[in-house]
């Protein structure tokens, strides 16, 4: 990888941009300087269409200093920001660094408004209007994409507004799960179940948990294997908190309902990952943010 990271672009990069500017300021010296040849009545002897003839007439003077303000602005933005390669600038300027400046001046401005909400409970906050109606606006802007702007999800993305968590329960783990992110994995596991047919038997007895019709026969013979999925789900199907396996005798289907649906996870398996937003919220926001989601599910905050 020594040849991707090495400094000869940086060089490149800085010398050709140096040479281009100091090329122009050349060319434009010599053109000013060099004198053509021309006749009485300063034509070069150049003669188009039996009547056309060629004029030596320098460039204008505005032009001439407008281009070389241009070329010393140049090498003077150069010296002050990012320009030449790596080479930063005198003031240090950054783009990264402006970003940080901003945020942290925002954040200074907002601190304030958050500083009310510091060490309240979440039932409580969940009863104060404006820390619902600032938790609902980040959701807005930082969950709804995936959760939807009711917060009831879509097919491989969690409602949020039901009873249904994976993981854990409560706003410290919600709280958690936002500044963290969360991966979930389901493994595929046909090879640990046997033929196919043993799959779609197991996926009949994994809808009757859930006490959907069913063939009764592939379910009775799909009990006995769904052993491999009890290591996640528990022998009775209704999941693990602590590994974040679903409970499969409710009526809430993450990745789609039916027998097909079912098979095709054991066969082929996923993984959902919530992607962590600490580095977009700070810890304040987050708090309110966790709040507000944990009352779309919890009828005492209601």
């Amino acid at each position: 990888m020594s040849d991707f990271t090495s400094d000869f672009w940086n060089l490149y990069v800085a010398g050709l941009t140096l040479v281009s500017i100091i090329a122009c300021l050349i060319l434009l010296w010599i053109a000013g300087t060099t004198k053509a040849a021309t006749v009485h009545d300063n034509t070069t002897g150049h003669v188009w269409d039996g009547d056309l003839r060629e004029i030596n007439n320098p460039l204008p003077k505005w032009w001439v200093y407008l281009f070389i303000i241009t070329c010393v602005f140049g090498l003077a933005y150069g010296a002050l920001y990012p320009m030449f390669g790596k080479f930063q600038g005198v003031l240090g300027w950054s783009s990264q660094g402006q970003h940080t400046a901003e945020v942290q001046k925002v954040e200074a401005a907002i601190a304030p408004i958050y500083a009310k909400f510091q060490g309240m409970k979440p039932e409580d906050m969940a009863a104060d209007a404006q820390a619902m109606a600032i938790g609902e606006r980040l959701f807005m802007n930082y969950c709804a994409q995936c959760h939807g702007s009711d917060a009831r999800g879509a097919k491989s993305f969690p409602n949020l507004a039901d009873g249904d968590w994976l993981g854990g329960t409560g706003a410290d783990y919600i709280k958690t799960t936002i500044g963290n992110g969360r991966t979930g994995v389901m493994p595929p596991m046909a090879a640990a179940i046997g033929s196919a047919e043993d799959v779609r038997n197991v996926a009949q007895y994994v809808l009757s948990l859930s006490k959907t019709e069913t063939d009764a026969t592939r379910a009775a013979q799909g009990k006995e294997k769904f052993a491999a999925c009890a290591a996640c789900h528990g022998a009775d199907g209704k999941g693990m908190h602590a590994t974040g396996a679903p409970n499969l005798t409710d009526d809430t289907w993450l990745h789609g309902f039916g027998e097909e649906a079912i098979i095709k996870a054991v066969n082929q398996g996923f993984t959902n990952q919530m992607p962590a937003q600490s580095a977009l919220l700070n810890e304040a926001q987050i708090n309110v943010l966790a709040s507000y989601v944990w009352s779309l599910s919890n009828k005492a905050a209601k």
